[in-house]
This record gives C-alpha cells, sequence and structure tokens, in this order.
C-alpha cells in the first residue's frame, strides 16, 4: 500500500513542481508560423543559459505573435498578464513594448526597440530606467541615413531611391520624414511604398520597378524580417539593388546590409532575463545601446546585379558573403 500511495503521488508532485516553473511571455509582432526557436532568437536562449536558466527544465518560454497583426498587440499583452507571466519578453520593435507597457506597470518588462526609449516614454532615464522595463535602444531608424550613403557608394548614379516602410509601424513616418529631409539634401527622387502584408510587398517591388528605382531601402520593421525570403527573392528576380537593416538577408542572397549586431543583442536581452528571474529591479539595470554595427555585402549578389565594390566599401564591410 505504501509502495502504491508513493507511486500516486509522484505524478500530482511531478504537475505541481512544473507549475511553479517561472514563465517568460514572449511578445513578439512577427509571424506565428515562425519556429518558436527563431521568434525568441537563439541568442536569447543562449544568454539565458548562460545566466542559469534553461527553457522546461527550470523556466517556461511561451511565444505570443500577432503574425504581423499590430492591432493584435494590445490583447495578446493583456493575455500575458492574465496569464501573470513572471517576465515580459516585447519583440519586435516600438509596437511590441508599447503594448507591454500599457498592459501592466507590474510585471518586469525587457524591450528591444529601435528609437530612443526615453524619448518614447517607455523608460524615463537610461542608467536607472525606473518602473517596470529596461532593455536595449537599437536605434534602428536614426541608420536610414547611413544605409543610403553606403547603397550610394555601391550603385552609381542612385537619381532615384526606393524605400519600403511597413504603414502599421511608428517607425514609418519618422523614416519617411529622415528619408525626405536626405533626399532634399541630396538632390534625389524619392519614393516612399508601403507594405503591410505578402501582396503589398510584391505590389511596393512592382512599383520600385515601373518608377525606375535605382535602388531600394528595407525598413528594420519585423514584419519584412520573417519574410526576407521573399524579399530577398524579388529583388533578384527584379534586378533591384536593395539595402537591409539586418545581415540575415546577405546571408540568404540579399545584396547589403547595415544594422547593429543583433547577437549580442539578444544574448545581452538574455542575460537581463536571468537577472530578473533572480529577483532583480528592471527599474535599476540600465537601458544599453549596441556600439557594434555591421555592414554586410554579399559579393555574389553584388556581380549578379553587375555592381563592384569599390575599395572604400571593402574596407568597410564587416563581413563579405562569397
Amino acid at each position: 500500500m505504501t509502495l502504491v500511495g508513493g507511486a500516486m503521488l509522484w505524478p500530482l508532485a511531478a504537475r505541481a513542481q512544473q507549475q511553479v516553473l517561472p514563465v517568460i511571455g514572449f511578445l513578439s509582432s512577427a509571424s506565428n508560423v515562425a519556429p518558436d526557436r527563431e521568434l525568441t532568437h537563439p541568442d536569447f536562449r543562449s544568454g539565458l543559459n548562460e545566466a542559469g536558466f534553461f527553457a522546461d527544465r527550470n523556466v517556461k518560454i511561451e511565444v505570443y505573435a500577432a503574425d504581423g497583426h499590430y492591432e493584435r498587440l494590445p490583447a495578446l499583452a493583456n493575455q500575458m498578464v492574465r496569464r501573470q507571466v513572471s517576465l515580459i519578453v516585447a519583440a519586435g520593435g516600438l509596437t511590441s513594448a508599447r503594448a507591454a507597457k500599457a498592459a501592466t506597470s507590474i510585471i518586469p518588462i525587457l524591450f528591444i526597440a529601435g528609437f530612443d526609449p526615453v524619448k518614447l516614454g517607455l523608460v524615463s532615464r537610461f542608467n536607472r530606467p525606473g518602473g517596470n522595463a529596461t532593455g536595449i535602444g537599437i536605434y534602428t531608424t536614426e541608420l536610414v541615413r547611413k544605409r543610403f550613403e553606403f547603397l550610394r557608394e555601391l550603385v552609381r548614379p542612385l537619381s532615384t531611391v526606393a524605400l519600403l516602410v511597413n504603414p502599421l509601424s511608428p517607425a514609418a513616418n519618422i523614416e519617411i520624414e529622415d528619408m525626405e529631409g536626405l533626399a532634399r539634401e541630396s538632390e534625389f527622387r524619392l519614393l516612399a511604398l508601403q507594405a503591410k502584408d505578402e501582396a503589398g510587398v510584391k505590389a511596393a517591388f512592382a512599383s520600385a520597378v515601373r518608377d525606375q528605382a535605382d535602388g531600394l531601402l528595407i525598413s528594420a520593421d519585423p514584419f519584412f524580417t520573417t519574410r526576407r525570403a521573399q524579399i530577398v527573392a524579388l529583388a533578384a528576380r527584379h534586378r533591384l539593388p536593395v539595402i537591409y537593416p539586418w545581415q540575415q538577408y546577405p546571408e540568404i542572397g540579399g545584396l547589403m546590409s547595415y544594422g547593429p549586431d543583433l547577437t549580442k543583442a539578444y544574448h545581452l536581452l538574455g542575460l537581463y532575463a536571468g537577472r530578473i528571474l533572480k529577483g532583480e529591479n528592471p527599474g535599476e539595470m540600465p537601458v544599453r545601446v549596441p556600439n557594434t554595427f555591421e555592414l554586410v555585402i554579399n559579393e555574389t549578389t553584388a556581380a549578379a546585379l553587375g555592381l563592384t565594390i569599390s575599395p572604400l566599401l571593402q574596407v568597410a564591410a564587416n563581413k563579405i558573403v562569397r
């Protein structure tokens, strides 16, 4: 009877132990058809592991993905609050961070956003954010001008430039206004294109070709990142030189990219998550800003487009994909 009783109690004890595991809610604006490990980013998981936490062993990771429908993010954030997750990781830019911030002032929030988080009200200051949020400010929007300069160095002449943004993103108007000012300064024609779904991306490329764009800049919006295979294929089909925000694009055949090192950013986010799970106050943890930016060029794609990588770009490039 003692053995039988012990056997009956063991599954109950195991379930009780599982229920007390801390839960990280990963709030993503990206596609929910992508593998969870891609949405949560392997470098986030490695940082979490380094901090002593391993998925399904001593922490649970649950993904809440909006599949590019940003209007779903507030409901998903509220769902996480009702779930009483231990920590919200707001990935996928400002929209996710704002949704998490509006949903709770108690549950710790880690964000990774491409804007100044102080100006946008996510935190009160960088060194001691205060409140329940901290994270990484990657300033992707401010790099639009630099991407234009690199594209102009590779593509000559560059008299008509297209910019592709997601109209659902708060970054869209900021990037368009920035490029409009740059167009006036550098005297080129700007084509501001918008896409919020797969059909819109196809239409945007068709419009860029029809209006004879010499080159295209892709916004750092996560909607585009999860559809990078489609975007790179369209660029190749239309023989359109494109510069992207992340190196994932040239790694699969895109022409070139310039942006922060996301590997380090997500690794740091994982370390921060571990520290918060151990009891640290996010309001006392400084917002970090990456100081490493990478220019990546795909030499094979450049050759296919008849473009020559100048000595200046060869020296500036952190990586040349061959």
